[in-house]
């Protein structure tokens, strides 16, 4: 699923959208599926996308979110915790959907 969430964003990275910010912690199990996420496509995602800024935060003990900065400074954000990686995907997907 996530693979698939990965392949309908495509390089569509950049209609919009300024920048994604990954967050999350390196030990915690809330943040297992973000971790899983970036282990299996953030490569993928960043080859098809090489000039876009997608920036991955660790940092112990915080709360896995995902934060999509838009035009004019606009920012949301989704929290990841306790997501799978599928549903990490899904999440990316609306963000960068939600402004084309």
């Amino acid at each position: 699923m996530a693979a698939t969430a990965v392949k309908s964003i495509g390089g569509g990275l950049g209609r919009g959208l300024r920048e994604l910010r990954i967050h999350l912690c390196q030990r915690s199990a809330g943040s297992r599926g973000v971790r899983e996420f970036i282990e299996q496509h953030y490569v993928t995602l960043k080859k098809a996308n090489p000039n876009f800024p997608i920036l991955i935060r660790e940092c112990s003990g915080i709360q896995p979110k995902l934060w999509a900065r838009y035009e004019f400074g606009k920012e949301k954000s989704i929290p990841l915790n306790n997501l799978t990686a599928d549903e990490v995907g899904k999440a990316l997907e609306s963000v960068v959907k939600s402004h084309t």
